[in-house]
Formats: C-alpha cells, sequence, structure tokens
C-alpha cells in the first residue's frame, strides 16, 4: 500500500519560512520545471535561463516573508524570474524600441494570420517563435505564454503598450 501525503503550498512557504530546508527542496521540485520553461522562452538560451531560475528561486526564498499570498509562490517566483530575465535582457543592450517606422498590420491579415496558426503544427509555431528576434521573441513569448496584456508588457519593458 502506498500512502501519500499532501502538503499544500501555504503549509511548505510556512516551512521555509520557519527555515526547513525540505520546505524549500519541495517547493523547489515542485515549481523549477515550469519556471524554466517560462524563462526559457524569453531568452531562448538554456544556459542563461538555468542562472536566472536558480537566482529567482533564491531571491524567492531569501525574501519568502515578503509573500503576501502563501498559496502563490509560484507566480510570485515566476514574477521574479521574468524580471530578470528582461534585466539580462537589458543588460545586453537589447533595446525595445518604439518602430513608428513599421507598416499597420491590416484587419484582414490579422484574420489570415489567425488561421495560418491554427492550422500550423505546434513544433513549427514554436520554431519560429524561437527564430524571432531577440526582443520580438520576448514580447510575443511574454502575451502567448505567460498571458500577459499589451499594457502589462509594456510596463515590464519600459516601453509604450502600442509598441507592444
Amino acid at each position: 500500500m502506498h500512502l501519500s501525503i499532501s502538503i499544500n503550498e501555504q503549509e511548505l512557504v510556512q516551512q521555509c519560512i520557519a527555515g526547513e530546508e525540505k520546505g524549500y527542496a519541495m517547493l523547489y521540485n515542485k515549481y523549477a520545471k515550469r519556471i524554466y520553461h517560462a524563462v526559457l522562452r524569453v531568452m531562448g538560451n538554456s544556459a542563461e535561463t538555468e542562472d536566472i531560475v536558480q537566482e529567482a528561486f533564491c531571491t524567492a526564498f531569501e525574501q519568502i516573508d515578503r509573500l503576501k499570498n502563501q498559496n502563490n509562490f509560484e507566480g510570485w517566483v515566476k514574477r521574479i524570474a521574468l524580471n530578470q530575465a528582461i534585466s539580462t535582457l537589458r543588460k545586453k543592450k537589447m533595446v525595445f524600441t518604439e518602430d513608428s517606422h513599421l507598416e499597420a498590420v491590416a484587419d484582414e491579415e490579422l484574420d489570415l494570420n489567425e488561421e495560418f496558426i491554427f492550422q500550423c503544427q505546434v513544433d513549427d509555431v514554436k520554431k519560429a517563435i524561437a527564430a524571432l528576434p531577440d526582443g520580438y521573441r520576448t514580447i510575443v513569448s511574454l502575451h502567448l505564454f505567460e498571458d500577459m496584456g499589451q499594457e502589462e508588457i509594456g510596463k515590464m519593458l519600459g516601453i509604450n503598450h502600442a509598441t507592444v
């Protein structure tokens, strides 16, 4: 017979606040993979992504007593990691520019693109996103995979939401 003990997120956070290593390990094991994939979609580089995820968890664990909603550790550490990823991209002098010279896309073209995306295979879409220049890939990943709105992305990147 296999006995399964369920420990909720709030209990794990409480263990971390109490300095119990078991809480740190369980939270890390529970969320590291998902956080890694979220950051990888923004960064496009696995070595840097690993560093960012490690730093994000260290920051989260050091400041865990500041976590307001103890049932949302994953969202909190993901936000820390994504902010660190964007800071890393900025340090590389990646510029999120106001592209006023770009032509506006007509509404009919957007509809065609949406139909095309639904017809593409998932791998083809992922490859296309990975092939985008860093700034564009970051914006597309935050919007599509992290479900962030244009205004939120604009604030995070320090650019006008219309540019996003």
